[in-house]
């Protein structure tokens, strides 16, 4: 019998604790595919068990119990006995004990983002591993994020855990020495995770909502861990800007509103001063890095809440800073807005053509502003066009009406 509350239960679970789930079953084996499927077995007995058991008073030790219980049954099956299994078969009692609510489940989904930047994992998979296994997000969902087919995708993750499993990666915090790199992969994957939910305007689905604020919780818990790592602060100086203005990203109607229309009275002022505060702590190290950079120009862009708009050549120098740091096609794109606010359109399609073609096919972004640009250059007929492309490559119905809009203006 299908039980609402069941239901509710399962998902929450499902929203907060799969990763942490995920990491702990996989620590000992570092099986990540067989610890999925032994917690998408556990998820499904639960919903055959709670509504006549009841739901448990702690969901994820119960969750956690079962799928390892089903990870020794499938290797007692197979004869499989090893270390890792003896190990296993010890530690399956702790987690009944854990049942009652005695205990809690830590939470190892840093270590388990970590262990997905190991080098030993292709580099192209690292963040989109990070998302699958620490967020629970398919390749589908996550194909666009990359530019990629989720068919590609999907066989580079599979290829990313077995790899895992048969180089015997470390499920623990690299050394000093790895540091840099690896770090750096790890605030891709959770700045991946936050624009993941960012993207997600319509807010019709709970998963990508949540996915912000995880990737905010994530980044404090790094900061924490790092504290003279300045990067972890930029980028969550740069998360909590672009949050402060989640509430104003649609009008009264629903209608999306871009940034340079929003109301900055509906910006979160504590989100604000939190982002600045960490920027600021950041800058102190006296060590820049991308993510420092991104922050600043949120930063700049927000100036304008106390009637004080950074000067455009100003923003220009930023973009070439950050481009100058770490080259992207979202910041190329960035670039040429800013060349095009502060010098004219011309200036700005300038910039966007020299990008590589085959970069930008399916890039929404070039689009919609290449389109934007021909339209204050007045090219009617190639802005249409643009537009179309935009609005075919988006996924968001608020993103498509602004864009029809916009278009039909022309």
């Amino acid at each position: 019998m299908n039980d609402p509350a069941v239901g509710r239960a399962a998902e929450r679970a499902a929203r907060e604790s799969y990763g942490r789930l995920l990491a702990i079953l996989s620590a000992r084996t570092h099986d990540i595919a067989a610890s999925e499927d032994a917690l998408a077995d556990a998820f499904a007995r639960a919903l055959e068990r709670w509504p006549a058991d009841g739901i448990p008073v702690q969901p994820d030790a119960w969750l956690l119990s079962v799928a390892r219980h089903r990870k020794l049954d499938a290797w007692r099956h197979s004869r499989v006995q090893d270390q890792a299994t003896q190990t296993l078969l010890l530690l399956a009692g702790e987690v009944d004990d854990a049942a009652d609510g005695s205990s809690a489940i830590p939470d190892e989904r840093l270590r388990l983002l970590f262990v997905c930047a190991h080098p030993a994992v292709d580099a192209a998979a690292r963040a989109p591993l990070m998302l699958q296994t620490v967020l629970g997000l398919d390749a589908a969902r996550m194909a666009g994020a990359f530019l990629t087919a989720p068919s590609t995708l999907g066989q580079r993750l599979v290829r990313a855990k077995a790899r895992i499993r048969a180089a015997g990666v470390p499920f623990e915090y690299p050394q000093a020495r790895d540091l840099p790199q690896r770090l750096q992969d790890v605030l891709d994957g959770i700045y991946a995770a936050y624009g993941t939910g960012w993207d997600d305007v319509d807010g019709a689905d709970a998963l990508p909502r949540g996915l912000t604020t995880e990737a905010i919780d994530l980044c404090r818990i790094l900061c924490g861990l790092m504290p003279a790592e300045p990067e972890p602060l930029g980028l969550l100086a740069l998360m909590l800007f672009c949050e402060a203005r989640m509430a104003a990203r649609r009008s009264d109607t629903g209608a999306y509103v871009p940034l340079d229309q929003q109301d900055p009275l509906r910006w979160d002022p504590d989100l604000l001063a939190e982002a600045e505060f960490c920027l600021r702590r950041a800058s102190e190290m006296k060590s820049l890095g991308a993510y420092q950079l991104e922050a600043a120009i949120q930063s700049a862009h927000c100036e304008r809440r106390v009637g004080a708009p950074v000067p455009p050549e100003a923003l220009v120098s930023l973009y070439e800073g950050l481009l100058a740091l770490r080259s992207s096609i979202g910041a190329q794109v960035s670039l040429a807005c800013a060349l095009a606010n502060a010098r004219g359109p011309e200036i700005g399609l300038r910039a966007l053509e020299a990008i590589p073609a085959q970069d930008v096919a399916n890039y929404q972004p070039y689009w919609a502003a290449r389109a934007h640009l021909l339209a204050a250059g007045g090219a009617r007929s190639a802005a249409r066009q643009a537009f179309d492309r935009a609005i075919g490559l988006s996924t968001n119905a608020a993103v498509r009406a602004y864009l029809h809009a916009m278009s039909d203006r022309l």
